[in-house]
């Protein structure tokens, strides 16, 4: 009987140490919940991202073009300038 009562008891204890430190117990699941936490702040980064460069994309396309973008891009990227212009550095 006393087998019995400490088998059970070993048991129990195991059981109750993988259901809190285990691969699918309770601290694994905070760390998920925070890494998940995390990561959706990232994929919001992202989607803000992606939706300012389809923007800007739009903006410079066939269909729809931006002139004063345009004029910026051209003197950000290339070091255009009008003639009428002085560069001060």
């Amino acid at each position: 009987m006393l087998i019995f009562f400490t088998v059970a008891f070993f048991l129990g204890a195991y059981f109750t140490f993988a259901a809190v430190q285990g691969d699918y117990g309770l601290f694994r699941r905070a760390e998920i919940e925070a890494q998940s936490t995390l990561l959706q702040a990232q994929l919001d980064q992202l989607n803000t991202q992606v939706a300012r460069m389809e923007n800007l994309t739009h903006r410079l396309s066939d269909t729809y073009l931006d002139l004063d973008l345009l004029d910026q891009q051209a003197r950000d990227v290339l070091g255009l300038l009008r003639s009428d212009e002085i560069v001060i550095r």
